[in-house]
């Protein structure tokens, strides 16, 4: 059977002006940090928590949950869809699908 995809509460944004942007959620906004690294900064939003990553910009990425990471890759693929950005050791498989929506694959 087919992986299920089902999404998590997780939205990153990265962003080169991280200070700033940590600076707007938290004191603009007035989100409370529900977690802090040196690279990324967890907002509690209430239906969802964001993090603003330290690196290169782009726009949010939502995450869903697959049982098996490669196989979902794989089917995504081969349906039109284009893997934006990989990396095992964090882990991260970001995906776009052929309508502009980019999110992330995570095993459960």
């Amino acid at each position: 059977m087919a992986d299920t995809f089902r999404s998590t509460r997780e939205v990153i944004l990265r962003t080169e002006a991280w200070d700033q942007a940590t600076a707007f959620y938290g004191s603009v906004l007035g989100l409370s940090v529900s977690y802090r690294s040196d690279q990324l900064v967890g907002f509690e939003t209430g239906s969802f928590c964001l993090y603003v990553e330290r690196g290169a910009a782009h726009g949010p990425v939502f995450e869903f949950l697959v049982d098996d990471v490669g196989a979902a890759k794989a089917r995504l693929v081969a349906a039109g869809c284009t893997v934006v950005e990989e990396d095992a050791s964090v882990p991260r498989c970001y995906i776009r699908d052929p309508y502009g929506f980019v999110f992330n694959l995570h095993g459960q």
